[in-house]
């Protein structure tokens, strides 16, 4: 008897959460001894940001974050960055819109009466000089405060007047920002400035981040201090055990039954990726004849999530990249994953290093490649490499 479609478990998407979200509870804890010790009045914790590669699950923590902070009374402003041209100007509009939701969000909260006496009007203020119009009658313009148009001086009075209101609540203020790498010179050192001050004055702000490895390097060149004011945490391949809870428990909740050499086939194609394990997860459903899961339902089911792969989480980045620059992904990929020194793509290609500048710039903006270390680039998502040895163009 097939299983039925429809309570298929497995739904793979950006950010989507998991029906078993596993392996990441030291992740989950950190954030949750935040959430305590800002409702205790702790002063002096760091922000958390999370690296890795795209696909691990960095979206899906960082949600799960936000919702933790939500219930506990948090002010949660949550957006992503956006590179290339006109990406700064939409981050900015993001970010006042995000932060009137959030604050609208804690009307029945004790934080409200606080934040109305010291606070919304900052809001009001600097949402106007980050872009944003048809500001509402509700927030009401404090002179003097968030309103000098420095982008630098107007988030640290904003931050600092929400702040001490969300202190007086027992809560937090925190700024969930996914591929923080993307962030422009302006605003990221805005805001990690805000940071910095946020920790010597004991303010229960906090930023939460995510992005690709090379997002500390990016940190630090623009502040030198930078490293000492979050939690760094890598998000990579999910232990063996957890990968094996993150395909059988929805299963079995199910009462289908995945084991022995059908589970070790789709967990060998997934390689501990969260992302690929769910995708191999549906199409394991899907391919599943029996209850009791079958070698040829787990071998087909690889077959047809790598298909899906390749013409979903893989083509859209092959497809905006040019031949040229497709000609500089498949000398990479003669090194699999990575990393791949950018010396050795010259003689790769046959062209000096000057000349190919350009062409690592462009694919590091396309979000394809990034720069983990001076003269080495890598793919932004595992398996780029094995997909490109299976394209013809």
């Amino acid at each position: 008897m097939l299983m039925e479609p429809a309570l298929n478990p497995f739904a793979p998407g950006s950010g989507v959460k998991p029906p078993a979200l596993v392996g990441r509870q030291q992740e989950i804890d950190a954030f949750d001894l935040l959430v305590a010790r800002a409702k205790a009045n702790a002063a002096g914790d760091r922000g958390i940001l999370l690296t890795g590669l795209r696909g691990v699950g960095k979206t899906v923590l960082l949600n799960e974050f936000s919702e933790m902070a939500r219930r506990n009374g948090w002010l949660v402003v949550q957006f992503e960055a956006q590179a290339g041209e006109g990406g700064a100007e939409a981050v900015r509009k993001k970010l006042a819109r995000e932060l009137q939701l959030g604050v609208r969000r804690l009307r029945q909260t004790p934080a409200w009466s606080h934040l109305r006496e010291q606070g919304l009007g900052s809001i009001s203020n600097i949402s106007v000089s980050l872009g944003l119009q048809g500001l509402t009658a509700d927030l009401k313009f404090a002179a003097g405060r968030a309103d000098s148009r420095e982008l630098d001086i107007d988030l640290e009075e904003m931050i600092e007047d929400v702040s001490v209101s969300m202190r007086k609540a027992r809560a937090g203020f925190a700024l969930v920002i996914d591929e923080m790498q993307d962030l422009d010179p302006g605003l990221l050192g805005a805001l990690l400035t805000a940071q910095h001050a946020a920790g010597q004055r004991g303010w229960p702000f906090y930023i939460i981040g995510g992005g690709l490895p090379s997002l500390p390097g990016r940190l630090s060149e623009s502040r030198s201090y930078a490293e000492r004011l979050f939690h760094y945490r890598m998000i990579g391949k999910l232990d063996d055990k957890s990968a094996a809870d993150a395909l059988t428990v929805p299963i079995e909740r199910l009462g289908a039954v995945l084991k022995g050499e059908p589970l070790q086939t789709v967990l060998s194609a997934a390689g501990g990726y969260a992302y690929f394990l769910q995708a191999y997860g549906r199409t394991l459903w899907e391919a599943a004849s029996e209850k009791e899961i079958t070698v040829g339902d787990a071998k087909l089911a690889v077959e047809l999530g790598t298909a899906d792969l390749d013409h979903g989480f893989f083509v859209a980045r092959w497809q905006r990249a040019t031949q040229a620059e497709r000609r500089y992904l498949r000398a990479m990929s003669q090194d699999g994953e990575g990393p791949t020194a950018t010396a050795e793509l010259s003689g790769r290609l046959g062209k000096d290093h000057s000349s190919l500048t350009s062409q690592r710039a462009r694919l590091i903006e396309k979000g394809i490649i990034f720069a983990p270390e001076h003269g080495l680039v890598q793919f932004t998502v595992p398996g780029m490499g094995a997909f490109i040895t299976r394209q013809q163009d």
